[in-house]
């Protein structure tokens, strides 16, 4: 009995070790790839090891718990914060870069698992920040528009002395934004990275107390589980 020589067909794609078959199949690591380094380069703390290298400050202590550039400036200061906003900004750019042009929708769910490593991160237990950040660096790659849009609402947030009613209308503004400047594609890129971010708005750092739904409210509009901050959970 004879072996077979030269290309095979497997699963309806022709494998073999010609420079065509090569390509073929890194074609089709670059998928998973994508979506791991995504994950797993989003899911690094940098906030949380600038806060512990120059504090010995352990983030999820701090405030409400959130892992946050906010929670390291209150603790390290402005310069960190600068440097380690590059790193959270740049690190969820990783897995839609790799995705490449060509992959739209590959790329569009490494963005989606870069803000998902971010905001449940397994090196910190489940906990990490609210992915704004690393949402902004995933638009980079895929629709740069919504990064502006997701920027400029959190300076509006800022200016305005509420963050998160500034960046909760950047959520609402950047799908159809990122659609008018970059079609669908962009649309579906801009989805992504909201998609989680208003999730754990919604699921917060920890389950709120039994019989107050309202607190479902105010996380969503103040990203806390009061109305007006420093007052009881319950209002």
């Amino acid at each position: 009995m004879s072996l077979p020589v030269g290309p095979v067909t497997f699963a309806g794609v022709k494998t073999g070790s010609g420079p065509r078959q090569a390509r073929l199949r890194v074609a089709h690591l670059r998928a998973p790839a994508a979506l791991a380094a995504g994950f797993l380069v989003g899911s690094v703390p940098f906030s949380n090891l600038m806060a512990r290298w120059r504090t010995g400050v352990d983030l999820r202590h701090v405030g409400h718990g959130t892992v946050s550039g906010t929670a390291l400036a209150r603790v390290a200061g402005v310069g960190p914060l600068m440097l380690t906003g590059l790193f959270e900004v740049a690190k969820g750019a990783v897995g839609p870069a790799v995705a490449g042009p060509r992959r739209p929708l590959v790329a569009a769910l490494a963005g989606a698992c870069a803000v998902i490593g971010h905001n449940w991160s397994p090196w910190l237990g489940g906990a990490g920040g609210r992915g704004i950040s690393p949402a902004m660096g995933a638009l980079l790659v895929t629709a740069p528009v919504g990064t502006a849009v997701l920027l400029g609402g959190l300076v509006a947030g800022r200016l305005g002395g509420e963050t998160a009613l500034g960046s909760l209308a950047a959520d609402v503004l950047v799908v159809p934004v990122a659609r008018r400047v970059h079609g669908p594609a962009g649309a579906a890129a801009a989805a992504a990275v909201v998609a989680p971010m208003l999730v754990k708005r919604l699921a917060g750092n920890a389950a709120p107390a039994p019989g107050r739904p309202v607190v479902y409210l105010w996380r969503l509009l103040f990203d806390r589980d009061s109305r007006v901050e420093g007052t009881a959970s319950w209002l």
